[in-house]
């Protein structure tokens, strides 16, 4: 059946040796649609980022781009404004007919690591064609914060896809009018679910936080560890609106309240690149089951990380600045997010990384 691969038919890969990892599976890192990526012990620091290209290995344009060599196995900080390449634990053997798409885990947003799956043979970042037999690695490049990494982090996560099965405007529609995608308003569908940004709290003036550019190291495997004004400025708005300085990085919240049902799967996508001199990054996927439990419904709110661009600009309340697209799965995961599984974000509003303090 077409449509994203469940938890259970991403174990059954694992099984059929589709998928092939050098350690035995962490727990937990088969989500409900998606397979965790794990960092190797090699890594390289390159002078730029790269793509393989049609017919050649990332190992045959290392020769060109690579500075030297670095082994994870003790711990390495990663430096802000430097590019690295990483082997990761996973390589695939797919099927001819599964494809597969790769993005950044929520929480590596959210700390403007720019993360991306990089193949032999890649054309584009991210995406695997049908049928690929390699390896795979993740070019990492930390844009706000230097971070300490080791063999085993799980940066970016896979969702692999038996053929095409996008919702069109008019199936979203249908979808919304059987189980409310949004709470309490008229959906904005155009190419996707259109959400908007939040900026008129219910209570108090906090609207987000901006990144502050000298700061120390973030070690990945501390949670709930670092002192958010140790890393973080407050944006507070009292009109509804906010200023973006250029070349800053904010946490920012959605003003609606989405709900990912059971059957379906959605990737956060860019709106139009002619709304504003900013872009807001769509690291993660949202699993089925996204926001279906909380408030019984559409009930937790999209995190967005922003960054402007070239010029200031003005964010207003309600302005359109992402989209969700939604896709059928192929089977109903035989656990959803937020239903006995670690899930961090269920049912959250403005909140900052799982590194930071509450």
């Amino acid at each position: 059946m077409t449509g994203v691969l469940a938890s259970q038919q991403i174990h059954e890969l694992t099984r059929s040796g589709a998928i092939i990892a050098k350690a035995d599976y962490a727990e937990g890192q088969v989500q409900p649609a998606s397979l965790d990526l794990r960092l190797g012990a090699r890594a390289w620091r390159v002078r730029a980022s790269f793509l393989a290209g049609a017919g050649r290995t990332v190992a045959e344009r290392l020769h060109e781009f690579e500075m030297h060599q670095i082994d994870l196995t003790n711990g390495v900080v990663l430096e802000k404004g430097c590019v690295y390449l990483v082997e990761l634990q996973e390589s695939l053997a797919l099927p001819k007919g599964i494809q597969a798409v790769a993005n950044a885990k929520s929480s590596t947003g959210r700390l403007d690591l720019l993360t991306r799956t990089v193949t032999d043979g890649g054309e584009e970042f991210d995406r695997v064609p049908a049928g690929y037999h390699g390896p795979l690695y993740a070019e990492i490049c930390p844009r706000s914060f230097s971070v300490l990494v080791r063999p085993g982090m799980r940066l970016n996560q896979i969702r692999f896809r038996n053929g095409q099965a996008t919702l069109s405007d008019t199936e979203l529609r249908a979808l919304h009018a059987k189980i409310p995608l949004v709470d309490g308003k008229e959906p904005v569908i155009d190419e996707g679910l259109g959400f908007s940004v939040d900026l008129r709290p219910s209570e108090g003036t906090l609207v987000g936080y901006r990144a502050k550019p000298h700061t120390g190291v973030i070690d990945l495997d501390n949670l709930n560890h670092y002192a958010p004004e140790d890393f973080w400025e407050d944006v507070r708005s009292k009109n509804g609106q906010i200023i973006l300085d250029p070349g800053a990085f904010y946490i920012l919240v959605s003003n609606e309240a989405v709900c990912i049902p059971p059957d379906y799967a959605a990737e956060m996508a860019p709106y139009l690149a002619m709304v504003g001199e900013f872009r807001v990054h769509y690291a993660g996927f949202f699993d089925p089951g996204f926001g279906y439990a909380a408030a019984g419904g559409a009930g937790s709110r999209g995190v967005l990380e922003v960054r402007c661009h070239e010029s200031p600009f003005v964010l207003e309340h309600g302005q359109i600045v992402g989209r969700l697209v939604y896709e059928r799965m192929s089977e109903t995961p035989s656990e959803l997010y937020g239903e006995r599984i670690a899930s961090n974000y269920q049912g959250q509003g403005l909140k900052l990384s799982k590194h930071f303090k509450s």
